[in-house]
């Protein structure tokens, strides 16, 4: 018998507000794109999310079944602008799969 018992998380409990503040903008690019294939939709959400937030989020605001979510931390670049060295900013997305049958469509607003 194992030490250890499987206890069950809890799902995120959040307010209308919240969700808003943690979905920031779906991420329109040529690989997020190609992820609509594989039924994945990538979002831009803060540093501080997690994934269970993330999960009830999307299912909240969207009233659809997630099965995964994949977070992924990217680092901002150094760039230069007129020979000043500036830092772009951190930020996160998570990368979330939807249900067999389901679908967002990013082009509309919320």
């Amino acid at each position: 018998m194992s030490r250890f018992r499987f206890i069950p998380r809890e799902e995120a409990k959040l307010t209308r507000d919240q969700m808003y503040d943690l979905v920031r903008s779906p991420v329109i690019t040529e690989k997020a794109t190609m992820g609509s294939e594989h039924n994945q939709v990538t979002f831009r959400v803060p540093l501080s999310a997690n994934k269970r937030e993330v999960k009830a989020a999307i299912e909240g605001l969207f009233k659809v079944k997630v099965t995964a979510v994949n977070t992924i931390r990217v680092k901002g670049k150094v760039k230069r602008f007129r020979g000043t060295v500036g830092r772009r900013s951190d930020y996160k997305k998570a990368i979330v799969t939807l249900a067999e049958g389901q679908k967002i469509d990013v082009t509309t607003g919320v």
